[in-house]
C-alpha cells in the first residue's frame, strides 16, 4: 500500500521509534507501514495520522487506477 507515512513523520521531526512509541507499536511496524509491507487497520492509521498532525486522505489515499 503507497503511503506518505515516512514524509509526514520526518516532516514532524520523529524517528520511527518515536512514532511506533506514540501509536503503541514497533519500529519495525512502521518500517514496514512506510515501506507499503503492511496495511494497518483504520485505527493505526487514524492514530498515525494524529501523530503526525495530517489528514487521513493526505496520508493514505489510494487512487482507484493504484489498485488495478
Amino acid at each position: 500500500m503507497k503511503n506518505q507515512v515516512k514524509l509526514a513523520r520526518v516532516k514532524v521531526d520523529l524517528t520511527q521509534q518515536q512514532l511506533a512509541d506514540v501509536v503503541g507499536i514497533t519500529r519495525q511496524t512502521v518500517s514496514l507501514i512506510e515501506k507499503g509491507k503492511y496495511n494497518p487497520s483504520l485505527k493505526l492509521c487514524l492514530q498515525i495520522c494524529y501523530a503526525v498532525n495530517e489528514k487521513l486522505d493526505k496520508i493514505f489515499w489510494i487512487e482507484q487506477e493504484d489498485f488495478e
